[in-house]
C-alpha cells in the first residue's frame, strides 16, 4: 500500500486517495491501515467510506477490511447461489472451510429475525486464511454469530466461477449435516 504520511490530507483529496488505494488493492485493506496512510483517525475513514458509498462507489466493508468491488473478480464470469444452513456456533470453521476448500467464496450470512426482519452481514471469505481471520475477529471482540439469533439457521450467498464448484460444495455440506433442504 502507498504510504502518504505527511500532514493530514483534507476531505475530498483524502477520499480521492482512498478510492485510488482501494481500487488498486488486490486484498482488503483495514480502516486502521487507511487511517495510518492518510494520517487521520479510523473514525474519519469510516465517515469517508460512508460518503463514498453514498456517492455509489462500489466499496464494501468485510471482516478483513474494505474492498473495491470492481477489483475483486470479473463479475460477469461468476455464478451465485443462496443456500440455507443450520449448525451450532462451534461448527462455523468446519462449515466455512468446506465451502472455501471447494473454490467457493462465502459472500455473506443472512438471518431472518423476528423483530428486525432480514439481517445481512458481509463476510467475504474465500480461503482458509480468511475463515481463520473471520473467526479470530469474532472471538477477539466477543461477538456473536448472526445465526445465534435464529437457533443456528442462516443463509449464505455463495459465489464461484462455476456451478459445479457450488454443487460439489453443497454436496459436501449436506454429507456433514449442514445443509437445510426443503
Amino acid at each position: 500500500m502507498v504510504s502518504v504520511k505527511t500532514d493530514k490530507i483534507l476531505g475530498e483529496e483524502r477520499r480521492n486517495l482512498l478510492l485510488d488505494i482501494l481500487s488498486k488493492a488486490d486484498k482488503p485493506i483495514t480502516g486502521g491501515e487507511l487511517a495510518s496512510t492518510t494520517n487521520v483517525s479510523r473514525q474519519v475513514i469510516v465517515q469517508d467510506v460512508s460518503l463514498l458509498k453514498a456517492k455509489n462507489y462500489p466499496i464494501m466493508a468485510t471482516s478483513q477490511g474494505y474492498v473495491f468491488l470492481n477489483n475483486q473478480h470479473d463479475q460477469t464470469k461468476l455464478v451465485e447461489r443462496i443456500i440455507a444452513c443450520k449448525h451450532a456456533p462451534e461448527r462455523t470453521i468446519e462449515e466455512l472451510s468446506i465451502l472455501v476448500d471447494h473454490g467457493v467464496v462465502v459472500k455473506d450470512v443472512i438471518v431472518e429475525h423476528q423483530v428486525y426482519g432480514e439481517l445481512t452481514a458481509s463476510i467475504m471469505v474465500g480461503n482458509r486464511n480468511d475463515v481463520n481471520e473471520f473467526v479470530k475477529k469474532i472471538n477477539r471482540y466477543n461477538a456473536s454469530y448472526l445465526s445465534q439469533l435464529t437457533g443456528g439457521l442462516h443463509l449464505h450467498t455463495l459465489q464461484a466461477d462455476s456451478l459445479d464448484k457450488i454443487d460439489l460444495a453443497c454436496k459436501a455440506l449436506d454429507e456433514e449435516g449442514f445443509l437445510v433442504k426443503e
